[in-house]
């Protein structure tokens, strides 16, 4: 592709040049056509014309023919010529008019205009009778002298037109240059940025056609900043999270390195391998909630969250019964949600995992499904202690943790459950348990295949 073209200026530029000259051209076209139909129209009425003063001057009694020497006033003079005929004889004709009718006879005489060759030139003649009808009159024109005329009134016309053409394709490359004049001092500008500049670009003076792309510009450098941010404070969390569980694992492994005793050293493994347990599931949390907030979502499908809390409750029961806790489930029903499986499992099994990890042995946990006309809801709810209403309206917040419940855990758990609430357009209440009287806390999702608003 020819480099030229790769340039908006030059499209612009090869773009107007073109509709300019194909306008210029049709003009011409035009013109050549109009002003020879008006000169054809123009000539033969001055043919008519010398044909009618003819006529008028038949009259007198022409005996033999002889011809009329006309003085040369004009240098188109000779490509006019005449004849007249009385009784198929010539009587009268130009110089340089041929002694046989310019218009052949051999169809008998017709009035009118013909184009005729006579020796071998091309004539416009006007044929038409005299005062008498054995009288013909012949008026001609070479056309040849037309077609002189129409060069000589188009090179008029035309040639200033043409010898403007190249003083507008510099008026338009310079006008076009103008024009894109804001998209280079946009590309200065973006090559002139630092590589962590994120803020918004501003032009005073860009053109309504750009302002669609400054837009987008801008609102993906307000996407990159909020990526960077999060980028920024997971690599923050996750040193000031991790700090914790390494120290403690280190801990209980220097103690069981150098522990003589069976039993403790035993208690020290123990105690690590809690620690790497823990340490796993916090670095679990914090690439989930960074997925989440970079906007790294998979597509949603239609998920039955029925089936999913069963699963997911059959994996957790186990810590109930270790507990010695009381499990109750309710979701028979088949109930469908447009939402991711993983993430959903993920939103599951964090409401779940703290029912039963931060309540007492003996509670009762419930978790419910049901389908409310085109509405899908999970509540799980307990019999613990539950939270008070500021505690509630705190949840969610970043490693907020309620004090005294002797659980370890990250306070990244309530974030991942608002998070994938929100991308997946679920409602989350939190309250007091009616029935049970602990934390009472409810999902609710429009149900796959319904609107949503």
């Amino acid at each position: 592709m020819n480099p030229m073209l790769r340039s908006l200026q030059g499209r612009l530029l090869a773009l107007t040049l073109g509709l300019v000259a194909s306008v210029w051209f049709a003009t011409a076209l035009i013109t050549w056509i109009d002003v020879r139909h008006e000169l054809d129209e123009l000539f033969d009425a001055h043919l008519a014309q010398a044909a009618a003063l003819l006529v008028v001057q038949q009259g007198k009694d022409v005996d033999e023919a002889h011809e009329i020497d006309a003085p040369t006033l004009h240098r188109y003079a000779p490509k006019v010529a005449f004849q007249v005929f009385h009784e198929g004889e010539l009587a009268l004709r130009s110089a340089n008019a041929p002694a046989r009718p310019m218009v052949p006879l051999g169809e008998g005489f017709q009035a009118g205009f013909r184009t005729v060759p006579v020796e071998g030139v091309d004539w416009r003649v006007f044929a038409t009778y005299g005062t008498e009808r054995d009288v013909q009159v012949y008026v001609g024109e070479v056309i040849s002298s037309r077609e002189s005329v129409l060069l000589a009134l188009l090179r008029g016309t035309l040639a200033p037109m043409a010898l403007a053409l190249p003083l507008l394709a510099l008026v338009l490359w310079w006008g076009v240059r103008l024009a894109v004049a804001p998209l280079r001092r946009l590309g200065r500008v973006l090559a002139e940025r630092r590589p962590q500049a994120v803020e918004p670009v501003v032009l005073d003076d860009a053109p309504l056609e750009m302002q669609p792309m400054l837009a987008a510009l801008n609102d993906l450098f307000a996407r990159i900043a909020t990526l960077m941010e999060s980028q920024q404070r997971f690599t923050a969390d996750a040193a000031h999270e991790l700090r914790t569980p390494i120290a403690a694992i280190r801990t209980q492994a220097q103690v069981a390195q150098g522990e003589p005793d069976e039993a403790f050293r035993h208690h020290a493994l123990q105690a690590t391998i809690a620690g790497c347990d823990r340490a796993g599931r916090l670095v679990d949390q914090l690439l989930t909630l960074s997925q989440l907030e970079a906007g790294g979502l998979p597509p949603a499908g239609s998920v039955d969250l029925a089936v999913l809390v069963r699963h997911t409750v059959a994996e957790l029961a186990s810590q109930a019964v270790c507990k010695g806790q009381t499990f109750e489930l309710d979701a028979a029903e088949a109930c469908l949600v447009a939402a991711d499986p993983v993430l959903l499992r993920v939103l599951i099994r964090n409401l779940v995992d703290n029912a039963i990890r931060y309540n007492s042995a003996r509670a009762i946990v419930k978790v419910s499904v049901l389908r409310v006309a085109d509405r899908v809801r999970m509540i799980v709810e307990d019999s613990g202690p539950g939270l008070s209403e500021a505690a509630r309206a705190r949840l969610g917040e970043r490693f907020f943790r309620v004090l005294g419940t002797g659980q370890s855990g990250s306070g990244l758990g309530w974030s991942i459950v608002r998070r994938i609430a929100g991308v997946y357009g679920a409602a989350l209440r939190v309250d007091r348990s009616a029935t049970l009287g602990g934390l009472w806390v409810e999902v609710e999702w429009p149900a796959a295949g319904t609107n949503a608003g």
